[in-house]
């Protein structure tokens, strides 16, 4: 079973952001996060830059839907894809909370350092 294929649904029992991150570890789909980022696309666009078969290409489509970073729409043939923020939202605010706890703990170690500094003088 490739990444790709790795089922990813909202309403399996992995925690939302362990999807996002598991679905953007992969270069393709974030690429087409990137891609989405400007403006919504079919399939066809989306899949044109990347050198694999279609079904292959649908399957990263799959995984990035079924985490919820992307929503698609089917009119006649066609089926479009445009990025969903609210799951990168989550990542954004678990990333930044983790920053703000190693931040506060470099400034923890910087004080006692320079404490350290203090003292041997």
């Amino acid at each position: 079973m490739t990444a790709a294929t790795i089922p990813q649904t909202a309403s399996s029992n992995i925690p939302p952001i362990d999807g996002i991150f598991r679905a953007l570890a992969d270069p393709t789909r974030r690429r087409v996060v990137e891609r989405l980022n400007r403006s919504p696309a079919s399939v066809s666009e989306l899949a044109q830059p990347f050198g694999m078969a279609l079904p292959s290409f649908i399957e990263h489509l799959k995984v990035l839907e079924g985490c919820g970073l992307v929503r698609s729409q089917k009119t006649g043939r066609i089926r479009t894809y445009q990025l969903a923020p609210e799951p990168l939202k989550l990542a954004e605010n678990w990333l930044a909370e983790q920053r703000t706890l190693w931040e506060r703990r470099l400034d923890q170690f910087d004080d006692y350092v320079l404490k350290l500094k203090e003292k041997d003088k």
